[in-house]
């Protein structure tokens, strides 16, 4: 008998796959999905996803965070490269395998060469993170 969750389908909700490049190939893939005033994020939770207690691990979860944020940033910095000054994260609460777990950021404020974002990552409306950072637009 097979005990191994149902994983989510991104494709049949309409989430498209994000092209798998550098560290997030390692440890995605992630789908993303267009909506009103942005993007969301997602990545079903897989069993390497996990620790030693049997959730996702806080560094999966942390890294997630930052692609989200960051790509939220890169968006709103019209696709300049930039980079991670500062991401504090909260851990409200655990994923699991089996999960769908997404990700949306919103932007503080930005100024030419520095932005604000929070964001959040959950479960079916349950917050994982409540993450906020500084980004710095490169070159600016």
């Amino acid at each position: 008998m097979n005990d191994a969750p149902t994983l989510f389908d991104p494709t049949s909700a309409g989430w498209k796959p994000l092209r798998p490049e550098g560290y997030p190939a390692l440890i995605g893939p992630f789908w993303f999905k267009r909506e009103e005033g942005g993007f969301r994020y997602g990545f079903p939770a897989e069993p390497r996803h996990l620790n030693n207690g049997g959730v996702v691990h806080g560094g999966m979860l942390m890294s997630f965070a930052d692609d989200v944020l960051g790509m939220t940033v890169w968006e709103a910095a019209g696709r300049k490269p930039c980079t991670t000054v500062q991401l504090s994260t909260q851990f409200i609460s655990p994923a699991r395998v089996g999960d769908f777990v997404e990700g949306r950021a919103e932007i503080l404020r930005a100024t030419r060469s520095v932005v604000f974002v929070r964001g959040l990552v959950t479960v079916g409306g349950r917050t994982v993170i409540h993450a906020d950072g500084i980004w710095k637009i490169l070159g600016a």
